[in-house]
């Protein structure tokens, strides 16, 4: 069937390819609050089963979800099912044909007929009791059948009598009356599923109607059941082993599911609109409500408690008491430490540890232990690793090998690893011989082993957290409050108390009731009293020591099992397993009826020691009264009032039954005990009583026996008459062991006995028979479960939507059973608790190391081998596989025999023999088990080639465990996820009308997130099932409520942006606390907090979100939060709300302030104010500081060119006042650090940025200019280490490199002059020695009188050119001159206006410091041929005016600029000097020349300036001693103060122009490659390329740029980022490398440009990574010394 699927506009995502859409209301009621409340079924689609294209027809049995829904709700999510009043429409009421074409009068007749024929069939009935029935009843009945199948008719129907016509014809003999029965029933419920389930509920109300229903009658109504469940709750449970529950059981459990359903739809149409219940009161109204109620909750707790019983949750389970869960946040990553006060560990089922080695912490010291273990540990020695050490960790175990003297000395073979590693002796713990070890399970040994180093050394570190994350989950209680114990019950506890009380029967029920009358002075209990009784908890413990003596076996087990008491029972009973303590809670009235019978004279009961008595010796008096059951039994002629009561009592204790069925599957030799048995069995099948055991839980005891190849014919054909008799009198059981596969396994003892069994024919014919009931019983077990799991979360959905306490009973019990099985993970490969082998236990861990090279090999006599396997509790084996290898030979296993059973001395049932080929590698030996086995065992039987040991290389098993908990969190997910996102979207609905609401948020997602928190923790078992719902909850909640609030309208203003702003805006105003102001900022701050509190995983790309429209008429489409409602939005659209809100923030105070003097410190105060309201809206996250630097960044990008070029000129010129106040020293100079600091922090954001270049251009001259006049310090380098990715060509970084490369210059030029001094003494020498010998060999002739004068003017000749080339090169005498220092600068990276005037030596300096030049510039010369110094061609050095100097005034120091020393020594040589003549002689630009004249001319300075009519520009003088008074000692700065310069003057407008032509050069180039672009490497060479060379842009317009002419790949990869920032130049999505032109399709305002189509607002910066910039250490250079100058080139 399909139907039409309305309004699949509107659909919310549930999952991947799952969505839900709405389809109509099925009901309406008054809520909690007073406002009308609908229910609205939604279906669940998933991807493709919408339709086509527009089809709209979908299946009608599709999975849906009933949600109650307020009227907003519906308005927010799907207003089209709004009526124009603004009502909910209803389904249509479509008349069909058929009731349109009849006409009231013949309604009228017809309606008599089916009056009178009900007559008629009743009198008939009555007539033909005990005989066949006649053919007119069966007449009757077709013609009523007929009638029944018209629809307008179903009213008549409905009349009492027709319900006791089905009763009577339900419980007649005859089967053709049943079968019409079951044939008017399916007419009438055909019509609708309510008129199909009000049939069921009326039948299945009826009084003893179990009693009269056969089994084929009450397959029939089961059938119905079937049939009216199938499409409510199509729920799969594909994979998990459900129980076989028999017919009986079932019909049961159709009623109280009937009962229960019932009532929910009574209570739901309690609270229907109050206009149709104006004949009652409120009070009567009420009264009413909270008796359905009580009887719901009841009826509930039934329900489960049978159910559980069903599916046998109850004995499957471990009896362990179940651990209180952690009270932690669910919605917060679980972290890795196991609690707040311990280091994490892994969980170790057991550790191994020596028996007599010591451990490391009983020893002092380190050294002590090394020496201990090197005595004592001997090879072929097991030992384990305590430290991490290269490759090995930790914790692992391998076998000593040897030892020797080398660094380390110790060889292992490591079973991580596969083989040897040398280790330190003081890193291995002992653990011996594999005699000598033993396994500790206890886990506080574990922990304490831990501690005290036994496992390492060093704790790991525990994650702190901060305490700014206190009250960002207000929602987790905290401990002090959950340990404060209330002195009353809670309503849900005393209903849970009640629900047993009202098990009881007669006396036992007033006994009960008088404990609670005489410790309620006395008032008189009723049902309306009994509901909302005050219940002590000293009462709640009296009446749970009076309950279990008063409880039957089944009713006692829920006791122990709930939460109640567990909370508040006997501590003597706490803690212990349920059925012990149920024998004995039993055992006390049997010991009283056994002292009645000595007192009566009566001889104890004396039982012979037979088989049946040591089998049922340890069950107590339960075991005893079934000895005593056989014995009647075995007497002659028993009589059915002797057998009753024992049959009643194990009804109440069934539990040495289950013992006796059970005991058929243990080993065959027990075969008098199995004879024994099965004879019991036979004779109780004939009672009635004994049909109400539970034969169905120990059914698979009988399957093993049958199974089993070693059972004893004699037993196996007892076991088939008995299996025969039991299928005869209960069909049920044929049912249940066709579901068991008792057919094949019949065929099969069929098979091996040829033929020979004595009904084994009869029987698995009555087996396959039962095929078709056993598919209904399977269809129904799955219906029943799946409608309780749907009522389930039905009431999980009314406890959030009314926050009203969840009262049923067992609810805890139920989801703790559904969600079995999330508290361990069970990986497919890992099923096992251990592996045992026959042999060499040491190398079992070969078999599950995953590598086929190494292998298991046992020693020991042929077939003895053997590999044991202990499950994990409730594995089904899907695969089990040997992994052997050919190349082994005869050690390669032959025959492999495969057995199971529970223990390993029941390893008595053979699953499987295989028998393997020599060419095999991967042996499959079992699949797809339906039965859990916990131990199973592999034999090799035999091996290849008569071999006697055998190698195994490996073992696979493949099972995953089969548990409700994957289907339950699947559903409890999707109600979830549905139920959140409706109330998301509904809250974003008012937050968009009024942004005011955005305050109350934050309360209303705490009640939410606390309603979910302490349902996890009432209800949920552990931190998987808790942590599932946590996720789903946020994920579905706060991820769309992100997604909304911050999601631009079409101002382009976000709510939560606007929140943001205004808790700017008032930030100062919040600092008083009782102020208006600081209640929203706390509000504000509890928002934020709440919403980052929980860190998910990294967010995909950023997809920018489309404006929303401010219409109210309209419904949210969910498919975008299919992709972007991710957990990881929600930071990501937080952050890039937070981002557009401070770029706001920043560009309105640029817009504001970028002219003011003292721009940069506010704009640093504001900046920091920034930052802090980021750590107090979001804490220290890093993703919210890079939104923040980002925002900065965006105000930044939108300023124009000169603006952004002033902002960065004035950044530059703080930074140099700061760092040249830092040099005062004091308390003054340490604030100019705090404040350069400060800057820094705030200069940080230019990296990347266009605005980069600009500001490196400024910086790049100023530092220059410090440099150059006070020398470099450690704080230039410290400033660039800080900022340094704000220079993209790293120009100052270069300027300090070359400073330090200049250094290093001046010590080799130092040693150079010392090595040239020492030639000169050298030469010295030699000529002294020449002119002595000279004069000892010559005689006194005129000869030598000629000789002695070519001598001499020979060395005068020598004196001449030496005095010659002293223009050149002077000798070096040292501490003769003034100490000189030569930097030399290379104009790659010092500013070219700093070195464009060049200096003379010739005819500004001295002689004395010209021949310091000349030598230097003949040293730098010739260090060009040594590389180790230069590299590359030969430079030539050009001297500049640039330097400082410092000059000895009389008493003054005086530290001066190099143009002012050469015009102060150029004064010693003269009085007076004027102007004119200094700037012939210098060259110099008048500008330089009276920057450095201005401060010599000051009150400070040496000299002074006088005008005269007929010198332009004055004439300079020293100063006068007897003139103004000046300081006398002392130093005294007048180095020339700092020029800035003016973005705004024509160099900034050459930038703004160069800027300007690259950009027209870049798209020009883009537009010639059209879309297929260019590669960014390759762009940037062509621009470069076209600069260099034209002919576009014209050389001439290039030239008239002045400085700024030049141009780097720097400047064009700037211009490539503000054309991409614009939108002109995009990206391609698969290259990002690649760029083109992108066409624009829109005009778009400067400050709405964006890069991509859907975005708004500004693209965040974008960086290239194909720039690489590499930092490295500089070298900073020290200042000179006194009395020097430096110059520089």
């Amino acid at each position: 069937m399909v139907g039409e699927l309305r309004y699949r506009e509107f659909r919310v995502p549930l999952g991947p390819g799952l969505h839900a859409y709405p389809d109509e209301l099925i009901r309406q009621r008054v809520g909690h609050d007073g406002h009308p409340e609908y229910q609205i079924r939604w279906l669940i689609l998933r991807r493709g089963d919408e339709g086509e294209g527009g089809s709209s027809q979908v299946d009608c049995k599709a999975e849906h979800i009933l949600l109650w829904m307020s009227n907003d709700e519906i308005y927010a999510n799907c207003h089209k099912m709004l009526g124009e009043d603004g009502q909910v429409i209803g389904p249509s009421q479509e008349i069909t044909g058929e009731a349109g074409a009849l006409d009231k009068s013949v309604l009228g007749e017809m309606e008599t007929d089916v009056k009178s024929l009900i007559q008629r069939a009743l009198r008939q009935l009555e007539e033909c009791v005990g005989t066949i029935p006649p053919a007119p009843l069966l007449h009757t009945v077709h013609v009523l059948s007929a009638y029944a199948s018209i629809e307008p008719l179903t009213g008549v129907f409905k009349d009492p009598r027709v319900l006791d016509l089905l009763m009577h014809m339900l419980s007649s003999p005859d089967y053709q009356i049943r079968w019409s029965a079951g044939r008017m029933i399916q007419a009438l419920a055909s019509h609708d599923a309510g008129t199909r389930t009000q049939i069921l509920l009326s039948l299945s109300q009826q009084e003893a109607i179990e009693k009269h229903l056969d089994f084929d009658s009450r397959c029939a109504l089961l059938a119905l059941f079937a049939q009216a469940t199938l499409s409510e709750h199509p729920m799969s449970f594909e994979g998990i082993q459900l129980p076989q529950v028999p017919g009986r059981l079932l019909f049961s459990l159709v009623k109280r599911y009937l009962h229960v359903t019932s009532l929910l739809d009574q209570l739901n149409d309690s609270a229907a609109e109050p206009g149709a219940q104006n004949n009652s009161g409120p009070e009567e109204l009420s009264g009413e409500r909270d008796r359905l109620e009580l009887e719901f909750s009841m009826a509930m707790g039934t329900l489960i408690s049978e159910l559980v019983q069903a599916m046998r949750w109850d004995w499957a389970l471990n009896r362990q008491r179940p651990l209180a869960r952690s009270s932690c946040s669910i919605f917060q990553p679980q972290l890795a430490e196991a609690g707040p006060g311990l280091p994490p560990t892994r969980a170790q089922p057991s550790i191994r540890r020596s028996r007599r080695f010591r451990p490391r912490s009983e020893f002092a010291s380190g050294n002590t232990y090394a020496l201990y273990v090197r005595e004592t540990l001997q090879a072929g020695m097991r030992v384990r690793m305590l430290d991490d050490y290269e490759e090995v960790s930790a914790g692992d175990e391998g076998e000593f090998r040897q030892s020797n003297n080398g660094v380390p000395p110790v060889q292992v073979l490591w079973e991580s690893t596969g083989r040897t590693y040398w280790v330190h002796w003081h890193m291995l713990e002992i653990l011996g011989f594999e005699e000598d070890i033993e396994d500790v399970v206890e886990a506080n040994e574990y922990q304490g082993a831990v501690v005290s180093g036994a496992l390492g050394v060093a704790l790991p570190s525990w994650r702190w957290k901060p305490m700014t994350e206190l009250y960002a989950v207000p929602y987790v209680l905290p401990e002090d409050e959950d340990a404060e114990e209330s002195e009353h019950l809670t309503q849900a506890e005393w209903w849970e108390l009640l629900y047993f009380i009202k098990k009881l029967d007669g006396p036992d029920h007033q006994e009960v009731l008088q404990i609670l009358q005489e410790n309620l002075d006395g008032e008189i209990l009723d049902d309306e009293i009994l509901a909302e009784l005050a219940v002590p908890m000293e009462l709640a413990q009296d009446l749970l020591l009076a309950l279990p003596q008063r409880l039957d076996d089944s009713a006692l087990r829920d006791l122990l099992n709930c939460r109640v008491y567990r909370k508040y029972g006997p501590e003597a009973l706490a803690g212990h397993p349920a059925y012990p303590t149920l024998l004995e809670a039993q055992a006390q009235p049997q010991e009283s009826a056994g002292a009645a019978r000595v007192e009566g004279k009566e001889p104890p009961a004396q039982y012979p020691d037979t088989p049946l008595w040591r089998l049922l010796e340890d069950c107590g008096p339960p075991g005893r009264t079934f000895l005593d059951l056989e014995r009647a039994l075995s007497s002659e002629g028993p009589q059915e009032t002797e057998i009753k009561p024992f049959l009643l009592q194990l009804q109440r204790q069934p539990q040495p039954f289950l013992i006796l069925m059970q005991s058929l599957a243990t080993p065959a030799a027990n075969k008098p005990l199995h004879l024994t048995v099965l004879r019991i069995l036979m004779q109780l099948v004939d009672f009635p009583e004994a049909l109400l055991l539970p034969w169905h839980e120990a059914m698979d005891a009988c399957m093993a026996c049958l199974r089993s190849p070693d059972t004893d014919r004699e037993v196996l054909q007892e076991l088939i008459f008995f299996l025969h008799r039991l299928a005869s009198v209960s069909r049920d059981y044929a049912v249940v062991l066709n579901q068991l596969g008792a057919r094949d396994a019949i065929s099969k003892a069929l098979e091996k006995h040829l033929g020979k069994l004595e009904l084994a024919q009869e029987l698995r014919d009555m087996v396959f028979k039962c095929e078709k009931h056993a598919h209904l019983y399977r269809k129904l077990t799955t219906n029943i479960l799946g409608g309780c799991i749907q009522m389930v979360l039905g009431q999980i959905e009314d406890h959030r939507r009314t926050h009203r306490p969840i009262n049923i009973p067992f609810f805890d019990v139920f989801l703790r059973y559904l969600c079995q099985g999330s508290s361990v993970e069970v990986k497919e490969d890992k099923c096992w608790e251990k592996v045992e082998v026959s042999s060499n236990p040491h190398r079992a861990s070969k078999l599950t190391d995953r590598n086929p090279k190494t292998y298991w090999e046992s020693s020991g006599s042929a077939g003895s081998h053997y590999i044991t396997l202990h499950m994990h509790q409730g594995i089904l084996i899907r695969q089990l596989t040997l992994l052997v290898a050919g190349e082994d030979s005869s050690y390669m296993p032959a025959r492999v025999v495969v057995f199971g059973g529970d223990s390993t001395n029941s390893l008595n049932t053979e699953l499987n023999s295989v028998n393997v080929m020599p060419s095999a590698s991967r042996v499959i030996l079992l699949e797809n088990l339906t039965r859990f086995w916990p131990i199973i065992q592999i034999r090799i039987k035999r091996c290849q080639q008569g071999g006697i040991d055998t190698r195994i290389r490996g073992l696979e098993v493949l099972g995953p465990k089969p548990t409700f908990w994957p289907v339950f969190r699947e559903q409890l997910c999707r109600h979830t996820r549905l139920f959140y996102m409706v109330r998301a979207q509904a809250w974003s609905q008012d937050i968009a009308e009024d942004r005011r609401s955005l305050l109350h948020l934050s309360s209303r997602l705490n009640g939410a997130l606390r309603q979910e928190q302490n349902f996890a923790d009432r209800f949920l078992p552990d931190d998987e099932a808790a942590q599932a719902l946590g996720k789903t909850c946020w994920e579905a909640l706060v991820s769309p409520l992100v997604q909304n609030i911050t999601s631009p309208d079409e101002d382009g203003i976000s709510p939560l942006g606007w929140l943001l702003d205004q808790y700017l805006e008032c930030r100062e105003a919040a600092h008083n606390p009782q102020s208006r102001a600081a209640a929203f900022s706390s509000r504000v701050r509890r928002l934020t907090h709440l919403l980052v509190h929980v860190e998910p995983c990294e967010a995909p790309l950023p997809t920018a979100a489309a404006p929303r429209t401010k219409s109210r008429n309209r419904s949210h489409d969910w498919s975008s939060l299919a992709t972007r409602g991710l957990p990881s939005s929600i930071v990501r659209n937080l952050t890039r709300c937070w981002q557009a809100v401070v770029e706001e923030q920043v560009n309105n105070f640029l817009t504001s302030h970028w002219r003011d003097d003292d721009f940069v410190p506010r704009y640093c105060e504001h900046f920091h104010n920034l930052q802090k309201s980021s750590s107090e809206l979001f804490g220290p996250r890093a993703a919210f500081l890079l939104a923040l630097q980002n925002g900065c960044a965006g105000g930044l990008l939108k300023l124009p060119f000169l603006k952004a070029a002033h902002v960065s000129e004035q950044f530059a010129r703080h930074i140099d006042q700061r760092i040249q106040g830092s040099r005062i020293g004091g308390a003054r100079g340490m604030e100019m650090l705090a404040q350069l600091q400060r800057c820094l922090e705030t200069v940080l954001i230019f990296s990347g940025l266009e605005i980069a270049t600009t500001f490196e251009h400024y910086y790049q001259h100023y530092m220059a200019d410090r440099l150059l006049g006070v020398g470099s310090s450690w704080l230039e380098g410290a400033v660039l280490e800080q900022i340094g990715p704000c220079f993209p060509n790293r120009l100052p970084q270069q300027m300090l490199q070359s400073l330090s490369t200049s250094e290093e210059l001046q010590r080799q030029f130092h040693v150079y002059q010392l090595q040239r001094l020492d030639q000169e003494l050298l030469k010295l020498e030699d000529t002294e020695k020449k002119i002595q010998g000279g004069h000892e060999t010559s005689d006194k002739k005129h000869k030598g009188e000629k000789a002695e004068e070519a001598e001499g003017a020979a060395v005068t000749n020598v004196v001449v050119e030496e005095e010659e080339e002293e223009e050149n090169e002077d000798l070096y005498y040292e501490g003769a001159m003034p100490e000189v220092s030569v930097l030399v600068l290379s104009p790659r990276c010092w500013p070219i206006a700093s070195i464009c005037h060049t200096l003379n030596p010739r005819t500004c300096l001295p002689s004395y410091l010209r021949g310091t030049l000349n030598r230097y510039s003949n040293f730098y010369s010739k260090s060009q041929s040594y590389p180790a110094l230069e590299r590359g061609p030969k430079r030539r050095l050009q001297w500049t005016w640039l330097g400082r100097a410092e000059l000895q005034f009389g008493d003054q120091t005086l530290h001066v600029s190099t143009v002012q020393m050469w015009l102060l020594l150029y004064l010693n040589d003269l009085q007076a000097v004027s102007v004119e003549s200094l700037l012939a002689l210098s060259g110099l630009s008048p500008d330089m020349l009276n920057q450095a004249i201005t401060p010599l001319t000051s009150l400070r300075g040496p000299l002074d300036l006088r005008e005269e009519k007929d010198v332009p520009g004055g004439v300079l003088k020293i100063r006068d001693a007897s003139e103004e008074p000046r300081p006398r000692r002392g130093n005294v700065w007048l180095i020339p103060p700092q020029v800035y310069l003016k973005a705004e003057d024509e160099e900034g407008r050459n930038l703004e122009k160069r800027r300007n032509l690259l950009n027209c050069l870049i798209v020009r180039i883009l537009k010639a490659h059209g879309d297929e672009g260019l590669h960014i490497d390759q762009l940037v060479c062509r621009v470069l390329d076209a600069w260099q060379k034209g002919p576009c842009p014209p050389r001439g317009l290039v030239s008239s740029l002045g400085r700024g002419s030049a141009c780097n790949s720097t400047d064009v990869l700037s211009c490539i980022l503000h054309l991409l920032g614009k939108g002109t130049v995009r990206r391609h999505d698969d290259q990002p490398q690649m760029l083109s032109y992108a066409v624009p399709m829109t005009v778009m305002e400067p400050h709405t440009e964006s890069l991509n189509p859907g975005s708004s607002g500004p693209n965040p910066p974008l960086t290239f990574h194909t720039l690489q910039i590499r930092s490295r250490g500089v070298p900073y250079a020290s200042c000179t010394g006194t009395q020097s100058f430096s110059t520089f080139r």
